[in-house]
């Protein structure tokens, strides 16, 4: 199984972490399984920002994001031409090497 390796966040993960992901499953989910809190403030409906993550390695072994991703992404706080939101990226084959940005545009965490 492919590996993601979560780069060190004050909030989120503030050691890093490395967890073994499912190919098939989005980005967001594998954390969430894995006790990383990334915000998903619509539920992974690909209709905000708040789970926008930076995949700084295998990016490339990835599906491309799609119209309406790309639309959501142009509204994220530090896009980048890596940047995906983790509710739409799915794992496949390869590890991966994830930032979750410093920001978000929520307003509120909803303490997912």
């Amino acid at each position: 199984m492919p590996q993601i390796v979560i780069l060190p966040h004050a909030d989120h993960c503030p050691e890093g972490a490395v967890f073994e992901a499912k190919p098939g499953e989005t980005i967001l989910d594998a954390a969430l399984r894995n006790g990383i809190e990334i915000e998903h403030a619509c539920e992974k409906s690909c209709a905000c920002t708040t789970c926008h993550v930076i995949v700084r390695e295998g990016l490339d072994s990835m599906e491309p994001s799609d119209e309406l991703e790309d639309d959501m992404l142009d509204k994220a706080w530090g896009l980048e031409p890596d940047s995906r939101l983790s509710c739409q990226a799915v794992v496949a084959d390869e590890d991966l090497v994830v930032e979750i940005p410093k920001y978000t545009i929520n307003q509120v965490s909803e303490g997912h």
